[in-house]
């Protein structure tokens, strides 16, 4: 089978874990026997137009079984190039952005295979429409490359990246720049345990396993998530997690004990923080639960959706 993922998921200086998700995916994939190119192209609304235009060329040249499209614009992209049979996975921003989110809805219905990274996205979330029961649409999550994120001692963790090894330190892995992420709410918990507060957004792909085992704890404070990967990564590493009810984490930490999922309040969310952060080295038991989402459990479920897409011919 040979599959052409396109993908705008690139990442930079100031995002340089951007898309590192699809790219654990595709490693998956390739393991399992699925021959895959990849079309990327740079973020930004010129970049839309001439890669349209690239991609339409390269499909004339170019015979392939499928082509997969991650995040609605790209899938966008893809259709206009005359893609076919098409999948379209969206992420999350994509469906709530209140400008890109309507264009998604409208693909959502002209593509083959719609799916999306978590059920969530197809639920209305914090006042935004979730993406329309299109049937046959489905649920294929990029998850965790567990050979990256995995337990560490925690003292280890904290010289390697010279954190004070009695430190009472809470991560905030996301950009803090991002509003949706809420970064207020981290700071807020932060100060209120006073605790450091670790943020990401600029942290090398390779050494954020480093940071989520330097952390007592770490914190998804998201007004939405499409799929929420950070808690996913942190319990790989068995280290608590603290997250409003977004995205995966209602599935990914029940039942799991030292672990919050529930709207934000700081009262609540502070008083869990401080068991951990008050313990000599706290964790948790989702290794297991973690596996569950791996990058490898998922991309067998992508590529049972590609083998049904192809064996129906898109249609």
């Amino acid at each position: 089978m040979r599959v052409l993922v396109v993908t705008n998921f690139e990442p930079d200086e100031g995002a340089p874990q951007r898309g590192r998700w699809v790219r654990d995916q595709i490693d998956e994939l390739r393991l399992l026997g699925v021959d895959i190119d990849v079309f990327s192209f740079p973020p930004g609304a010129r970049e839309y137009i001439p890669a349209t235009r690239r991609l339409r060329g390269l499909l004339r040249r170019q015979r392939v079984d499928l082509v997969h499209a991650h995040y609605g614009l790209a899938g966008w992209c893809a259709l206009l190039a005359g893609a076919r049979p098409l999948l379209v996975t969206f992420h999350g921003t994509d469906v709530r952005h209140p400008v890109v989110g309507p264009l998604s809805h409208r693909l959502a219905w002209r593509c083959d295979l719609v799916s999306a990274v978590s059920r969530a996205l197809f639920e209305p979330e914090d006042g935004r429409p979730g993406l329309p029961a299109v049937p046959g649409a489905t649920v294929l999550p990029c998850g965790p490359d567990l050979r990256r994120f995995s337990p560490a001692p925690r003292a280890r963790a904290r010289r390697a990246l010279g954190l004070e090894p009695d430190g009472r330190y809470l991560l905030f892995p996301a950009n803090p720049a991002r509003p949706e992420k809420r970064h207020d709410r981290a700071a807020a918990l932060a100060a209120a345990c006073e605790a450091d507060l670790l943020t990401g957004g600029a942290i090398d792909p390779e050494a954020m396993p480093t940071w989520v085992n330097a952390a007592d704890a770490v914190v998804v404070s998201s007004d939405y998530e499409g799929f929420g990967l950070a808690a996913v990564e942190a319990l790989a590493c068995d280290v608590p997690v603290l997250s409003t009810p977004v995205g995966i984490a209602p599935y990914a930490l029940a039942g799991i004990e030292g672990c919050l999922c529930a709207p934000f309040e700081l009262g609540a969310w502070a008083a869990v923080a401080r068991v951990h952060l008050d313990g000599a080295d706290p964790r948790v038991a989702g290794a297991g639960r973690a596996a569950t989402l791996s990058a490898a459990r998922m991309a067998e479920r992508v590529l049972a959706a590609y083998r049904d897409l192809t064996a129906a011919g898109g249609e």
